[in-house]
């Protein structure tokens, strides 16, 4: 048996958190919450692919200082699992929260993602493997970046929806960005991508997470389901998307590199 802790964003009248218990017979699964919500335990995307088993999750909600319980609206609150206590960091704009580890990475830093000066799409955090980036984070900021945008250095892109936004205009916005990357090589690697994000709309709340690995890039979509990318170009593109010098939340690549240098 797993319980699993699920942390929701402080609701904002009075400051109190709403934790979540669930308790899972076999997997990590609840119909109750968004699926791209839901956190497997710490462990490699690549072993992620092979889980499918369901589980029947019993969910209840207790506010923190008091033993009256709720139900939980997955529609109003912001639901991150965490299978063992460590650090939340909410991202400033949104008010997003972001766990310590996703799949065995640890969290160095967050931004969001704004369209048009105006609307905030979504919320983004860059998860590290601190092995792979020890060296460097004794450097500068230059060579940090460098690290970045190189898909050897092994990173999770978790990606977080602060509104409701179609796949078609999400899957457009990624490609928009993709393609000059490109350079006019491996451009098919564009259709892949597209077909492994589900139809219909992506939900406030729902997560996607982008694991880039030399020149394999793994996305668990919003339904939870994995697929891979073989691509170096493909994955050198991403990583320019996010920590390139036109890198679409500007403020997400400072705070990872920030957090890096802190480790």
């Amino acid at each position: 048996m797993i319980t699993v802790q699920i942390i929701s964003r402080t609701i904002a009248n009075n400051s109190r958190q709403i934790i979540c218990r669930r308790t899972i017979a076999s997997s990590v699964r609840c119909s109750s919450f968004h699926s791209g919500s839901e956190k497997a335990p710490p462990i490699s995307l690549f072993m992620l692919a092979a889980t499918s088993a369901a589980a029947t999750a019993t969910v209840h909600a207790i506010q923190v200082g008091n033993s009256n319980t709720c139900n939980c609206d997955d529609s109003n609150i912001n639901n991150l699992i965490s299978l063992q206590p460590g650090k939340i960091t909410k991202e400033k704009s949104t008010g997003i929260l972001f766990p310590e580890l996703v799949n065995a990475m640890t969290f160095v830093g967050c931004g969001v993602r704004v369209k048009w000066g105006l609307i905030k799409v979504y919320a983004v955090g860059t998860y590290i493997d601190p092995v792979a980036f020890d060296y460097v984070r004794h450097q500068g900021d230059y060579e940090i970046v460098s690290a970045l945008l190189d898909p050897k250095y092994p990173r999770t892109i978790r990606i977080v929806m602060n509104r409701s936004l179609s796949n078609a205009k999400f899957v457009n916005a990624m490609i928009e960005s993709l393609e000059p990357r490109m350079n006019g090589e491996d451009l098919d690697k564009l259709e892949e991508f597209k077909k492994l994000l589900p139809p219909g709309d992506l939900v406030s709340g729902a997560v996607l997470e982008m694991t880039i690995r030399g020149d394999t890039l793994l996305l668990k979509n919003s339904i939870g389901a994995v697929g891979a990318i073989n691509s170096n170009v493909f994955c050198k593109a991403m990583c320019n998307v996010y920590y390139g010098d036109d890198a679409v939340s500007a403020g997400h690549r400072d705070d990872a590199v920030k957090g890096i240098k802190a480790m």
